[in-house]
């Protein structure tokens, strides 16, 4: 599997060249446009049990696309729902992310995805809900945003504070706790920050420059309301 981003920044794509008989997991109604030589078909991901767990646990949908060079090699071209970026990372079959519920777009058929369980307090107050994914394996993973990605290196015992709804995704080699972004409980909430995550290094974290929960309050107040 090779990818390209194209058209980097705020409405990017990502062309995937696929080799003969090769195959590559999406989210579903991820895939723009491909070549006459490749085939689509839905999967449910970690069999019903899986696909089950995703869909009520994290919100996923409960079928990935699967696109695959049946008939020769082939490109597909593949977008993700909301404006923002695209980033490629390359699993070695070692390092594992945790990925919040809309940021997979794509990835090798040999990466894993599941449903990993947060603490009572992370999915209380994280922002996430409960259940996040947890993406392992060997081969290349494509990540998407609401905005702008930006990747934050820690070394080791390095801190950093994100706020939840700009998470994108974290590697597992982090740590992280959840505490009230202000010294006090009033203070967080009419802050508007709430809740933000306290990561550890080593590691990567991956956040995104826009917030969708305040994006869409920001959409409602044009909605007219009928009485």
């Amino acid at each position: 599997m090779r990818s390209e981003i194209l058209y980097p920044g705020a409405f990017p794509m990502v062309r995937v060249e696929l080799v003969a008989g090769e195959s590559i997991k999406a989210e579903s109604g991820a895939m723009v446009a491909c070549s006459p030589t490749i085939d689509i078909e839905s999967k449910m991901e970690g069999g019903f049990l899986g696909a089950l767990s995703r869909k009520f646990l994290t919100g996923e949908k409960f079928f990935f696309q699967t696109l695959r060079a049946s008939r020769g090699p082939g490109e597909a071209l593949l977008a993700p729902t909301v404006p923002g970026e695209i980033v490629i990372l390359e699993l070695d079959g070692v390092n594992e992310y945790m990925v919040q519920k809309d940021g997979f777009l794509a990835g090798a058929d040999s990466i894993v995805i599941e449903s990993k369980m947060q603490g009572l307090s992370r999915g209380l107050l994280g922002g996430e809900g409960f259940f996040i994914l947890k993406i392992s394996g060997k081969g290349t993973l494509v990540l998407n945003s609401f905005g702008a990605i930006h990747k934050i290196e820690l070394k080791p015992d390095q801190e950093y504070i994100v706020d939840n709804s700009h998470l994108v995704a974290w590697s597992s080699t982090t740590s992280y706790s959840i505490e009230k972004a202000t010294s006090g409980w009033v203070a967080s909430f009419t802050s508007g920050e709430g809740f933000v995550c306290r990561f550890r290094g080593p590691g990567l974290v991956y956040i995104q420059s826009r917030n969708p929960g305040t994006f869409g309050a920001w959409i409602r107040q044009f909605i007219p309301v009928s009485e």
